[in-house]
């Protein structure tokens, strides 16, 4: 059966591979590259864990990762227009990479040979296990027949509500990689100090520090707990995903943790609700192999 529209993301969404491929979904993925200069396509030229394997063994290594092409995104888009699908494409906020102007700039290409193409190219204002979740919604809303003009309208309509609390191992990628923005006020220079970070509205902003990790996990679920009573948020209304590093257990005992701390608030939520998602390697080259942060999204 044809899809109402096809969805495209980039691979800054960190979606498991098993998830898109049997939900339909096409990864358009960065480039990445340790200290010897050759860029390859992440999960191409080695596997995510392997990636963070190497980050771990080689903390002196810092790697650089490099945005999708246009053509990446024209090979990606001339499938789906030549059978004339409609496509909706999910790209990583444009303050921090320029993956969504190679998107637009490719959809003009097309647009010249196809100018009935339907292509909508959407700036997620967001990025990593959040823009998977923002996927997500695109699927369901996809599989559920939602017409293309307002499935695209509730996608527009949601992204202001998506958050990400987390926290990192040290600043240095950070600091390394140019992504340190509003985060350089924290005291960066002071050996030991880890910040706790909120994503909102395509920024990252400064939302404490700490010396001890388990200070500044308990700081970002704090910070989510917040958000939830703020919002009046409800298991039925908004989706909770986990994004981690290197470390996946440590992630299963802080859903645990979270689960508990919900339900202290009248949030209760099954565990399996609250789905694991490994942060990717093109995200990893900015916060390091000890991310640790919960993403919440309204569905659309």
């Amino acid at each position: 059966m044809k899809e109402v529209f096809h969805i495209i993301s980039d691979g800054s969404c960190d979606l498991p591979d098993d998830y898109v491929a049997e939900n339909n979904v096409t990864v358009v993925p960065f480039y990445v590259a340790f200290n010897d200069g050759v860029y390859f396509k992440e999960k191409q030229g080695m596997s995510v864990r392997e990636f963070y394997q190497k980050m771990v063994d080689e903390p002196k290594n810092f790697p650089k990762s490099s945005m999708p092409s246009v053509q990446d995104y024209v090979d990606a888009f001339m499938p789906f227009v030549e059978e004339g699908t409609p496509v909706v494409c999910i790209c990583i906020t444009s303050k921090f990479s320029g993956s969504e102007q190679s998107a637009r700039v490719a959809r003009q290409m097309v647009l010249e040979d196809y100018p009935d193409a339907l292509i909508e190219v959407i700036d997620a204002r967001i990025n990593t296990v959040l823009q998977g979740l923002y996927t997500v919604e695109a699927v369901r809303l996809r599989d559920e027949g939602v017409p293309f003009e307002e499935a695209v309208q509730r996608l527009l309509d949601v992204r202001s509500t998506g958050r990400i609390f987390f926290t990192i191992g040290s600043m240095d990628y950070l600091r390394i990689n140019g992504r340190i923005g509003k985060v350089a006020t924290l005291a960066t220079s002071r050996l030991g100090i880890r910040p706790v970070i909120t994503l909102k509205d395509g920024e990252i902003f400064p939302s404490g520090i700490g010396r001890a990790r388990k200070k500044t996990v308990n700081k970002s679920l704090e910070l989510l707990l917040n958000y939830v009573k703020e919002v009046k948020a409800t298991p039925k209304d908004y989706e909770l995903v986990i994004g981690y590093g290197y470390d996946i257990e440590e992630a299963k005992e802080w859903r645990r943790e979270i689960i508990i701390r919900l339900a202290e608030i009248g949030f209760s939520i099954h565990e399996a609700a609250i789905r694991l998602w490994q942060i990717g390697a093109a995200i990893s080259v900015h916060t390091g192999p000890y991310a640790l942060g919960v993403a919440i999204l309204k569905h659309a």
